[in-house]
């Protein structure tokens, strides 16, 4: 009895160990954007070029984790001067503060969907507790890499000066929106194909020598 029990316990250890899957942020189809609004007059818009990082699933239990690294200096914003302004004191100071982090372990699904992802952000050096609501979220086998893959749109916003962010205060927003697309690939290698096995002990064809074709260097009269 001692030993049913213990197989028991052992098996829903293991099965708990491997029910969560591991998957590797796809930086082809990640970019977090922000939104800002200027002077007043309109909403000026950016994204980061460059976004790595894992995140693991485990939906049958509904939970999880995330840990996303974005290289600062890959801001984009269409426009070279700008950019050269952003990436220096005034605001990122790329050359002090390369990364900008998010982590997170708590994750809220509404029965096999999430719908919410709340961690910390890091940036200029200040972390800071940061809720993401995420819509559309899909698993799925994706048609051209032949293995699964997650995504979702993502959501939320920060005061930029809660990270000592102030130049510009009031005239350029405080208040940041984040709106962050995200796919993520499996780890695991997706399954190899199966392919179709040469018969075993055929004998070899024989042929009429009539009708056996000539040699390729035999020329045909």
């Amino acid at each position: 009895m001692k030993k049913l029990v213990a197989a028991s316990i052992a098996a829903l250890i293991c099965g708990s160990a491997f029910a969560a899957d591991s998957y590797s942020v796809d930086s082809r189809h990640t970019f977090p954007s922000f939104e800002v609004n200027h002077l007043g007059f309109s909403t000026q818009r950016g994204r980061f070029n460059v976004t790595s990082g894992k995140i693991v699933l485990d939906r049958k239990a509904k939970s999880g984790s995330v840990e996303v690294s974005i290289d600062t200096a890959s801001i984009d914003t269409g426009l070279d001067k700008l950019e050269e302004h952003l990436r220096g004191a005034d605001f990122f100071n790329t050359s002090v503060h390369p990364k900008i982090t998010f982590k997170s372990s708590a994750l809220t699904f509404n029965g096999d969907a999430l719908t919410k992802v709340t961690g910390n952000i890091t940036m200029l050096g200040v972390s800071k507790p940061l809720t993401l609501n995420a819509t559309h979220f899909r698993c799925g086998t994706h048609p051209m890499l032949k293995r699964e893959v997650c995504g979702a749109n993502l959501s939320g916003s920060l005061q930029r000066s809660d990270f000592g962010m102030k130049y510009g205060l009031p005239a350029v927003g405080d208040e940041i929106r984040l709106l962050i697309q995200v796919e993520a690939i499996n780890d695991a290698a997706p399954a190899a194909a199966s392919q179709p096995q040469a018969p075993q002990n055929v004998p070899p064809r024989s042929e009429p020598e009539g009708q056996r074709p000539p040699p390729p260097n035999q020329q045909r009269n």
